[in-house]
């Protein structure tokens, strides 16, 4: 299910340019749309899942939202990108997003860039690399692999130390829980 669509207004440089020099912000920018990403992310973070999250627009309208939800529908392939993907799907009766753009706050993994290449997304937005096991350029790249039928545009590193930082104090958080024993595991063996 689809939360709500929200209208991004169309990049006219006469109402908005860089936040720089007038103090606007360009709700079309990248900058912006991968701020929505990490609000998702941050829905995550306070639900307990891996802090990631991803939106998908298309026509200056992002019509779909979600974030990871592996722990919570006890679901491996509950991935931000991949609830986001299906969102989509529903949003446009179509399973193909030809003309949609994903913005996702970390760089997707295998699954989720094999699903992207399916799908046919346009553009891929990312905020952190993940050198261990991302297919968006990481450790593999499937989104321009040349024997695929399709082939996205990446787009890497937007804001890439929000989203790393999210990520660690996700960790280090669970991590700490592990060794005093709060995070509802036995910490012995």
């Amino acid at each position: 299910m689809v939360s709500e669509i929200h209208e991004i207004p169309e990049n006219d440089d006469s109402a908005l340019s860089s936040e720089e020099d007038s103090g606007l912000i360009d709700l079309a920018s990248d900058t912006f749309l991968m701020g929505q990403a990490m609000r998702q992310a941050q829905k995550a973070y306070l639900a307990g899942e891996v802090p990631v999250g991803a939106i998908i627009v298309q026509n200056g309208s992002i019509i779909a939202r979600s974030h990871n939800q592996v722990e919570t529908l006890k679901d491996a392939t509950a991935h931000a990108e991949m609830l986001a993907l299906t969102q989509a799907q529903e949003a446009l009766g179509d399973w193909r997003l030809t003309d949609c753009d994903l913005y996702v706050t970390k760089e997707p993994c295998p699954m989720c860039a094999g699903a992207i290449v399916h799908c046919r997304i346009r553009r891929v937005i990312f905020g952190c690399g993940d050198a261990n096991g991302g297919a968006a350029g990481g450790f593999i790249n499937l989104l321009q692999q040349p024997t695929l039928n399709h082939f996205s545009e990446v787009t890497p590193g937007v804001l890439q130390e929000e989203s790393k930082y999210l990520l660690k104090s996700f960790f280090l958080e669970a991590r700490t829980k592990k060794i005093t024993g709060q995070g509802g595991e036995s910490n012995s063996t």
